[in-house]
């Protein structure tokens, strides 16, 4: 009988850890090109006070500035900052010892996807921004293969080089990205097809990031996927057009954006305490003149930064150094999926 009871024990433990595996969800975001420095000091005043990078001085700092770096960040992303910061980890404050770099030596934005998702850096063959097909397996593609994760991983990005990150081709990953339309569109998807189609391009392969949201929104709404992966776009796109005060505004909408997010998976069962955000960035930027570029040749563009909070996260600071290739294999710690790949790959972070 003893020994019954004890079998017993072992399988209950075991359907346990298979289910809460099963129940685990990821939602997985991007910031593209989005600086440390305005992540963790709040608004950058050389550049908002100079007249070449903000249009309108005074209504940002109106809006953005403060005393200390402390209130400055928390006004620009107060999401991240009143409630993020306590219940989470958030790496990437050189001011504080905190350090996260890309490890690709590329330090631009499909290399950095392609480390971030996959675990290693490919600089031989993952060497530019061109639309080619990703050689590399993805964490992403390898959850969805799993019997628990099947066909609900979706992927979602403002960049339409994104179908070609993740390989949309032998992935088979379900991905809209640049102006796509959601297929079979419901009567809320038929009207963010119709708003995006109706509002002018800024840039030819990078839609603003309210469609990418709001599609996202919506499939989690309806479809209840496991894993989404979000790629916002707008603030590394603005950067480049030297347009620091709609950077600035894009971050903001983007942490509204990311509060979104977790209200909409605290207050529905099926993601309920089972959900895990990480949130991150492809590459950082250059400092003063040079804030608008990245690459291998400005400094500092190699600079990252990683947050990650929901119910697999423990609040704790965490200093030393770490990479975004760390990511895969903390991605496949939480949601209890291996990552199997013949790469040397970053460790987890957990």
């Amino acid at each position: 009988m003893k020994k019954l009871i004890g079998l017993l024990t072992i399988i209950s433990c075991v359907f346990s850890q298979i289910t809460q595996a099963q129940e685990q969800k990821i939602v997985f975001i991007t910031l593209d090109g989005w600086r440390w420095q305005e992540l963790f000091n709040g608004i950058d005043n050389e550049l908002a006070n100079n007249k070449k990078y903000n249009s309108k001085i005074e209504e940002l700092k109106t809006a953005f500035d403060a005393k200390s770096p402390e209130e400055k960040r928390a006004k620009l992303m107060p999401f991240i900052w009143n409630q993020v910061a306590k219940d989470g980890i958030i790496l990437g404050d050189r001011n504080q010892g905190s350090l996260v770099n890309v490890h690709n030596t590329m330090h631009f934005s499909y290399p950095g996807y392609n480390e971030t998702i996959t675990g290693f850096a490919d600089n031989n063959r993952i060497n530019s921004n061109d639309k080619i097909l990703n050689p590399n397996v993805s964490i992403f593609e390898q959850i969805n293969q799993h019997p628990w994760y099947k066909n609900s991983v979706y992927i979602y990005g403002s960049w339409d080089v994104f179908p070609y990150i993740f390989n949309y081709e032998r992935s088979k990953l379900p991905i809209n990205a640049g102006y796509a339309h959601a297929t079979n569109p419901n009567e809320t998807e038929k009207l963010i097809n119709k708003y995006q189609d109706e509002t002018p391009q800024r840039w030819g392969g990078v839609r603003f990031d309210v469609f990418t949201h709001n599609f996202a929104l919506e499939t989690m709404k309806t479809k209840k996927p496991k894993v989404v992966y979000i790629g916002y776009g707008e603030t590394d796109d603005f950067a480049h057009d030297g347009d620091y005060d709609h950077y600035i505004e894009s971050a903001h909408v983007n942490d509204k954006m990311i509060k979104e997010l977790w209200d909409y998976t605290q207050n529905d069962p099926f993601y309920k305490n089972q959900t895990t955000f990480i949130i991150t960035t492809d590459h950082g930027r250059g400092t003063g003149d040079e804030w608008q570029h990245h690459g291998n040749k400005i400094k500092g563009a190699d600079e990252s930064w990683i947050i990650m909070f929901g119910n697999k996260i423990k609040p704790i600071k965490i200093k030393g150094q770490f990479y975004n290739n760390q990511l895969a294999e903390t991605m496949s710690k939480i949601i209890g999926v291996p990552y199997k790949t013949n790469q040397s790959v970053g460790k987890s972070i957990l």
